[in-house]
């Protein structure tokens, strides 16, 4: 039998002062879902998933999402798809909290 385990992401929409926070809610097998909180001014460097397919949701706050070099505003419940060696990027040049939910689903 399976049990239900729901969890808030609000719990892990934690913000740390010196840069952007990384906080899990679930881990099973090739799959990772986790929190991104940034703060003003914060980034994620850019970087490609290798074998991976990253979903992300936007929950609050604006930004920029940049993938191979596209740039694009971000705000909340879009959602973001980018694969494998794409180089993926985020800042939050906003005077308000960012916050994405993100799936990474590894083949």
């Amino acid at each position: 039998m399976c049990t239900i385990d729901i969890r808030n992401a609000a719990e892990v929409q934690v913000s740390q002062e010196t840069r952007f926070s990384k906080n899990t809610l679930y881990q099973n097998g090739k799959s990772t879902a986790f929190v991104l909180n940034f703060l003003p001014g914060q980034s994620l460097p850019p970087h490609p998933h290798p074998n991976a397919h990253v979903y992300l949701f936007v929950i609050e706050g604006t930004g920029t999402c940049t993938i191979d070099g596209e740039k694009q505003a971000i705000a909340p419940k879009d959602v973001i798809h980018c694969e494998d060696q794409q180089i993926l990027s985020i800042e939050n040049a906003s005077e308000k909290p960012l916050s994405i939910y993100v799936v990474l689903a590894k083949e």
